[in-house]
């Protein structure tokens, strides 16, 4: 590739990251103005990820947003007190408990996804079927591209070859 086209692909990679992090906070903000201060954006998405993928542990929901465990656990604790998530036996391990959704935890993430569908079903954004699916199918390829081998052994590399004193290896 040239150097001028890479210039430019890194230009439009900037931009979509850019803009997925813009997203992110919007979304944020957007789930705050639609449900209320009650469920954070974080324990939304533990709520959500066991209605989609039913109960797991909490390393195994750390692993899929990726965040550290006792970020996971300070959220699942909250939702336990407000009843609605349960630690149940695991039976394939004996420490770390299946969390789960109670009837209510999958009453509020109905009811959750309920409003939402009624709001979104009534805002025009001016973009057509086609242009979200191609939009989902980018952010999806780069989110992939970004846990791939190939991307882990770039950074591998970066961090044995990093000779600054002052970069700390997170």
């Amino acid at each position: 590739m040239d150097k001028r086209r890479e210039s430019n692909q890194l230009a439009a990679l900037y931009a979509v990251i850019d803009e997925t992090r813009q997203l992110f906070h919007r979304l944020s903000v957007t789930a705050r103005e639609i449900h209320g201060p009650g469920v954070s954006a974080a324990a939304r998405g533990i709520l959500e990820s066991l209605d989609r993928h039913g109960p797991k542990t909490v390393p195994q929901l750390a692993r899929m947003r990726p965040v550290s465990r006792q970020h996971v656990q300070t959220h699942v604790n909250a939702l336990a007190a407000e009843g609605l998530v349960e630690l149940a036996e695991n039976p394939a391990h004996r420490r770390s408990r299946l969390v789960a959704l109670t009837k209510t935890g999958t009453a509020t993430v109905r009811a959750m996804k309920s409003h939402e569908a009624r709001l979104l079903g009534q805002f025009e954004m001016g973009l057509s079927e086609q242009e979200l699916s191609s939009t989902a199918d980018v952010l999806k390829t780069v989110r992939n591209s970004f846990e791939s081998q190939e991307w882990r052994r770039l950074v591998e590399v970066s961090w044995a070859t990093q000779t600054s004193p002052q970069r700390k290896r997170p």
